[in-house]
């Protein structure tokens, strides 16, 4: 029998705001334990939570870019669970009358744009953390990190593979990371994600029994280990089993879930310390106006604009300083997809490779187009251009003054090149004499030896109309 997997993700967000929730402590992150606490962050009796403006407002933000529907009113409630990491017993999160509905993210499926719904959207309060020391018999409870701010976003169950949830979460995340909302770090758990997951037959309508699963770490985890569930999940089905509701954690290093609880229900009871949150249209109506352009009518805006491809818009558009960069460089350089493709591949390389991010680079759009506009008058050939690329990188300095320090200056003179070509040709007999044998390609050889002998400074294309004119000549 056939099955479809069916995907569902709730989704946790810090916000970035400068302080918590429901209380003045910043939410800046500290090595040092319990430094950024207070009574109501303690959960001390008598405290009284103070809703956190700026919070409505940047949750409204996301709601908004998320295409979902603002409620009018929405109200706060006590989400009980006893464990340690939450010392008032109970968080403080919206169930009943969330902040945000029905809203959905696009992502691409076979060719396709397919939407991906959300169902709801809405605040609650971050939890501790719980520090387990290795050998030890106990934990240690970190509670700077209680009541820093939260959006969960919880999807309709509308994916059907890992790649689309992870589609989806990228896709998300670039949103949020867009409207200036979160930094969305999810090696830092500022993005954490819960996967629930069912199987049931192809053709039917029913859903299959839900597994929920914990701890993942990155988006590529999310993939992995939806897969697996996919495969366990199958397997016990296929053996005449039927799969149990539970709650699994992903172990990363095994690549496998493993049983973590059985079912838990919540009690949810109204927030009796906490004002309903009214959003009137003029307040939603500023908020709105506050959205920058979304990554998607920015692609959209690119391909027209700048005459991109698609592709090469979705890379560049991915990131929104990338795509800030990228529209820098443009005023100042005319051949958009040159600029393209040097940022898509000669620069996401190195960061890559660095591990550093856009915003750490040291030299600006203008010096960067200076650099393309070297090769242009062959100042600098392409191929000297990627050093120069790279040490303006680690230095941050301007082209001009790496190619004078390094005597990088691309050899254009006809004689000297001819002069080498003669030379090349003269060591290497057997090139010559494959070249009038018809092997073309050790025409490629011959240039090599000249880029090899001048450091990659001859001119590429005066090379090789030398070594055609010369060698046609021999042929003759």
């Amino acid at each position: 029998m056939n099955y479809e997997t069916i995907v569902g993700l709730e989704v946790h967000v810090e916000l970035s705001t400068k302080t918590k929730i429901f209380c003045g402590c910043s939410t800046e992150f500290s090595k040092e334990p319990n430094s950024h606490c207070c009574p109501i962050c303690l959960g001390m009796p008598g405290t009284i939570p103070l809703m956190n403006k700026s919070v409505v407002e940047y949750a409204t933000k996301a709601g908004l870019a998320l295409n979902c529907q603002i409620a009018e009113f929405s109200r706060f409630d006590r989400k009980k669970y006893f464990y340690p990491d939450l010392p008032k017993g109970y968080q403080i999160s919206q169930y009943y009358i969330p902040l945000a509905r029905n809203g959905y993210v696009e992502i691409d499926s076979n060719g396709k744009k397919k939407r991906i719904g959300i169902r709801i959207m809405h605040m609650e309060e971050d939890a501790g953390k719980l520090v387990h020391e290795e050998g030890s018999s106990y934990s240690l409870v970190d509670l700077d990190r209680a009541g820093v701010p939260l959006i969960e976003i919880v999807s309709e169950p509308d994916m059907r593979s890992g790649e689309e949830a992870w589609q989806y979460l990228n896709n998300l995340k670039t949103i949020l990371q867009y409207i200036e909302v979160s930094d969305c770090k999810i090696e830092e758990g500022s993005m954490r994600c819960d996967i629930n997951i069912s199987l049931r037959p192809e053709g039917s309508n029913e859903f299959g029994t839900k597994v929920e699963v914990k701890n993942l770490g990155s988006f590529r985890a999310v993939k992995r280990a939806i897969e697996y569930e996919e495969k366990r999940q199958r397997e016990i089905l296929e053996s005449g089993g039927s799969v149990v509701q539970e709650t699994r954690r992903w172990d990363e290093d095994r690549g496998i879930t493993i049983f973590m609880r059985g079912k838990m229900d919540n009690r949810y009871s109204p927030e009796p310390n906490l004002a309903p949150v009214i959003m009137s249209k003029d307040w939603k109506d500023e908020i709105s106006a506050r959205i920058p352009e979304l990554p998607g009518a920015k692609k959209e805006r690119f391909i027209k604009e700048y005459g991109l491809p698609e592709y090469d818009a979705s890379i560049i558009t991915a990131s929104k300083v990338l795509s800030n960069f990228y529209e820098e460089c443009v005023k100042h350089y005319h051949d958009p997809k040159v600029v393209s493709n040097w940022l898509m591949v000669e620069l996401l390389s190195i960061l890559n490779e660095t591990g550093q991010g856009i915003e750490d680079l040291k030299f600006t759009p203008k010096q960067f187009c200076d650099m393309l506009a070297m090769i242009d008058k062959g100042t600098i050939s392409g191929k000297i251009a990627k050093d120069v690329f790279r040490e303006m990188f680690a230095t941050g300095k301007s082209p001009e003054a790496i190619v004078e320090e390094k005597g990088l200056v691309q050899i254009s003179d006809e004689a000297e090149l001819e002069s080498i070509a003669k030379r090349v040709m003269e060591a290497n007999p057997k090139s010559v004499e494959d070249y009038k044998n018809g092997k073309k390609k050790a025409l490629g050889f011959l240039v090599g030896q000249v880029m090899k002998e001048t450091k990659g400074k001859a001119n590429p294309q005066m090379i090789n109309a030398i070594f055609s004119r010369l060698l046609d000549h021999k042929l003759c």
